[in-house]
């Protein structure tokens, strides 16, 4: 069988590629689809096959540009950096976005937060304000008023406390203001008030003086602690003699002491005596009919102190020469 003789070459120099006998009719039917599916798309030419290497090698297509003469790579480095961008525009706008949100969300909690602290801030000031203004002139001391000074001259304990004046008020020296009080026998306690702005009160609670105690350097009044308040060389009008064995160190004085201050005040200022040896026989002696009361122990002595009133009111003592009560349930009349 005789080899077919080759095709002319193409108009221009082109060539194609030899295809198998058994294949011819069919590659022409695929170029003929290919080219109705390709409608006006524009045809690349090849290259000869010498250029790329040999005969019957197909030249690749050239890469197309992109508008500007820009190449395939450069439009695709081109592309990457535009999306870097992008993206890092788009991270910042979602960070402002999410802070936003979250300022929405806790706008309630930072109004809030906003009251305490103003609230927390105003407070302070005024504490400050108030205590600077408390430790400043003007609540310096101008006035000292004594209360419960009945044997006492307030005259004379209020120029003892002078020092204090022009002190503000919480200044006020206590050991000094006790210092002072301290040069009064009679005061027993005492206790400061400041009534701003310029005002102490100064509380007085005196001792009770529950009679005389004779002694080498005249009458000494004493209270029911043995306290001494004052010495005179004569008895005092309208206080009783204390006929007190063992003295005031003693237990029957402590016993005297105790009956004393439980007495009412209306029988206490017609006592001009008391005597005791023990603190078991305490006795009391009243007034100008020198009526004797047997008081016995202190114990129970509200008790008896109320029995003995019941019973003066009843048989005054003008008429009576004894009340003993010393058992306040079975009292005795003489």
């Amino acid at each position: 069988m005789r080899r077919p003789s080759p095709l002319p070459p193409p108009v221009g120099g082109e060539t194609r590629r030899a295809a198998p006998a058994g294949e011819t009719a069919s590659a022409d039917h695929d170029t003929d689809r290919a080219v109705d599916e390709a409608g006006d798309a524009p045809v690349i030419p090849l290259e000869s096959a010498e250029a790329f290497g040999g005969a019957g090698r197909a030249a690749p297509a050239p890469l197309p540009t992109s508008v500007g003469g820009t190449s395939g790579s450069d439009a695709s480095f081109a592309d990457d950096a535009v999306g870097i961008r992008e993206v890092w525009r788009a991270a910042r706008a979602r960070r402002k976005a999410l802070r936003a949100e979250v300022r929405r969300f806790t706008a309630r909690q930072r109004r809030r937060r906003a009251v305490w602290i103003g609230v927390t801030a105003s407070l302070l000031i005024l504490a400050l304000a108030t205590i600077g203004a408390a430790y400043s002139p003007l609540f310096a001391v101008e006035t000292i008023t004594v209360e419960g000074a009945r044997q006492l001259d307030e005259a004379e304990v209020r120029a003892a406390l002078g020092d204090q004046l022009g002190t503000p008020l919480p200044l006020v020296d206590e050991s000094a203001v006790k210092a002072a009080l301290v040069t009064f026998p009679l005061v027993q306690s005492y206790t400061l008030e400041a009534r701003p702005p310029h005002e102490l009160v100064v509380r007085i609670v005196e001792r009770l003086p529950i009679g005389l105690i004779e002694t080498p350097a005249g009458y000494t009044l004493v209270d029911a602690a043995g306290v001494a308040l004052s010495t005179t060389q004569t008895p005092m009008t309208g206080v009783p003699i204390l006929d007190i064995r063992g003295g005031v160190s003693s237990d029957a004085f402590t016993a005297a002491g105790r009956i004393m201050q439980s007495l009412p005040a209306e029988i206490r200022s017609q006592v001009t005596g008391v005597m005791a040896s023990t603190p078991d026989d305490v006795s009391l002696r009243l007034g100008g009919t020198r009526t004797t009361v047997v008081w016995g122990s202190a114990d129970d002595s509200a008790m008896k102190a109320l029995t003995l009133g019941k019973a003066m009111v009843s048989r005054p003592p003008a008429g009576v020469s004894v009340y003993d009560v010393s058992s306040p349930t079975a009292i005795v009349i003489r």
